[in-house]
């Protein structure tokens, strides 16, 4: 027997499954596609999760359209976060041309354009259907690891937000945190310390200026309502396909922390929300995360904790995530062993830690006696790729070097007016993207101070007219300056701090405005 003949006879078994399964290529040896290697992926096992990497222009992205079109086809809901603005084609019909119809000859498959559903979603002012979450929903657990929070700080959290939910002061946005944790530090410290124990001021201090970065890299937009559903990423169109939400996230390439915690929220969430589902024939749901490494090269080591133990357990909810990026190794060791499916796009070797990367990057995929996998990684051409996956047994299949299927969708971006079209027919748009701004803990504590000084107002004008000195026919006696009254210098020490706290609002300290375009 041949080595072509052994090699497709490896691929044939290889990637021969029982359920259903997309083809996303053929496979290669010497160069050369050989016909009949198809590979397939098992919808079965795409709740493994899975790596997409490669160098920059090797046709990771499209890739992630051709396995999201698959995906949808499939009746798969899909969520892409796309950071580069790159995937918005998705929704438009692909043009032949040359090129694609000699791959699809080689392929031995035909072109049909196909445009898909796609729900355009955004964290910013951006065109589309607003993602918000309050910050009650995070809890005080998640939102310390968020903020790197020591454990004395991460307890001080979680006695706010059980002071919150007793006085009924609802945490909905930042500028609601910010507000307790300054009402807590000065007037209502005695509050707090007599129902629930002592607090350390240097402790809100830290808090306080942590939650101010989170703002700084705008995270107000984030926080607040109307609280996205889990339940809307899980829709179907009229035709049966699965929905393509991509979530438009270009401007927080310069703002990771932001973005890790929106991810690390979405994938909470998504635990918390989904029951437990065991291994379906198809995933209930697959998210792509593009440009994975702006999740993890600001995260602190609890962070990267919880992104590993969600990554874990969330499989067994039917949800499948994929992490695409540039360079394998931006993917944490322990992250990067769960991952079933591997897509690994050409490297390329100018520098010495270049190449150390491929040579790692080389071991982590099965050996084979097909190819030198350290060498074949920097030849691979555009649209080629080596694959592996998980078969349904949960073995990897062997390593094939895969020319991939060209997207059905148009391989370019949206126009503008495109996506005012898209963004129209969104049927979930008008839920989310009204003005909402019920009152929570701002408006409750700001309320309260601004009576307290009221009243101490009104006390202070009723002692003075109660000590004004009586007329006697002696000489009048110097009258004492009002400066001289303790209470009164209580009182302009206290509207002193309201002017502070207000001074502190309009930089941008205090929070923004609560009101969005809900």
């Amino acid at each position: 027997m041949s080595d072509q003949e052994k090699f497709l006879q490896a691929v044939k078994e290889g990637y021969s499954f029982k359920g259903e399964s997309m083809k996303i290529g053929c496979a290669m040896l010497d160069g050369t596609v050989i016909s009949g290697a198809d590979v397939f992926i098992p919808f079965k096992t795409l709740n493994r999760h899975g790596l997409i990497a490669g160098a920059t222009g090797t046709g990771k992205t499209k890739t992630l359209q051709v396995l999201s079109e698959g995906l949808s086809d499939a009746g798969i809901p899909v969520v892409v976060m796309d950071i580069k603005g790159d995937f918005s084609g998705i929704a438009e019909a692909g043009i032949l041309n040359d090129k694609i119809t000699e791959r699809c000859r080689l392929l031995n498959i035909d072109f049909k354009p196909a445009a898909y559903p796609v729900e355009l979603l955004t964290l910013s002012d951006q065109k589309g259907t607003r993602l918000r979450a309050t910050v009650s929903e995070f809890g005080p657990v998640l939102l310390s690891k968020i903020l790197g929070l020591n454990d004395t700080q991460e307890s001080l959290v979680a006695m706010i937000f059980k002071y919150c939910d007793d006085s009924r002061l609802p945490l909905l946005d930042l500028k609601d945190l910010v507000k307790v944790l300054q009402y807590i530090s000065n007037e209502g410290k005695e509050e707090l310390e007599k129902n629930y124990g002592k607090i350390a001021t240097t402790s809100t201090g830290t808090i306080l200026r942590k939650v101010i970065e989170l703002q700084q890299q705008g995270a107000d937009l984030f926080f607040g309502e109307k609280s996205f559903e889990v339940d809307d990423l899980m829709r179907r169109d009229d035709t049966g396909k699965g929905m393509v939400s991509i979530i438009r996230v270009t401007d927080l390439q310069d703002r990771p922390k932001l973005f890790s915690t929106f991810m690390l929220q979405m994938l909470a969430e998504l635990y918390a929300t989904c029951p437990e589902e065991g291994d379906l024939d198809k995933p209930k749901l697959v998210m792509f995360i593009d440009e994975a490494h702006l999740i993890f090269q600001e995260a602190s080591k609890v962070l990267l904790q919880q992104i590993e133990t969600i990554v874990k357990l969330i499989r067994s909810k039917g949800i499948g995530i994929y992490f695409c990026t540039q360079n394998p190794m931006d993917v944490p060791a322990s992250v990067l062993s769960q991952l079933g499916l591997k897509v690994q796009h050409a490297l390329r070797a100018f520098t010495a830690a270049d190449r150390k990367t491929i040579k790692q990057t080389a071991e982590n995929y099965p050996e084979t006696e097909f190819y030198k996998t350290e060498d074949l990684i920097t030849q691979l051409g555009i649209g080629e790729a080596l694959v592996t996956i998980l078969n349904e047994k949960g073995i990897p299949t062997p390593l094939v070097h895969c020319m991939l299927c060209p997207p059905k969708s148009r391989m370019d971006i949206l126009t503008g007016e495109e996506i005012d079209q898209v963004v129209s027919r969104s049927k979930i748009r008008e839920k989310y993207n009204q003005v909402i701004d019920n009152e929570s803990a701002y408006e409750i504590l700001t309320g309260k101070l601004e009576d307290a000084a009221r009243k101490s107002g009104e006390t202070i004008q009723e002692q003075q007219r109660t000590q004004l000195p009586k007329t006697t026919t002696r000489a009048p006696k110097k009258d004492k300056s009002i400066f001289d009254n303790t209470v009164i210098r209580q009182v302009g020490r206290t509207a002193a701090s309201v002017i502070t706290r207000s001074l502190l609002g309009v930089l941008g300290l205090g929070g923004r405005g609560r009101k969005s375009i809900f």
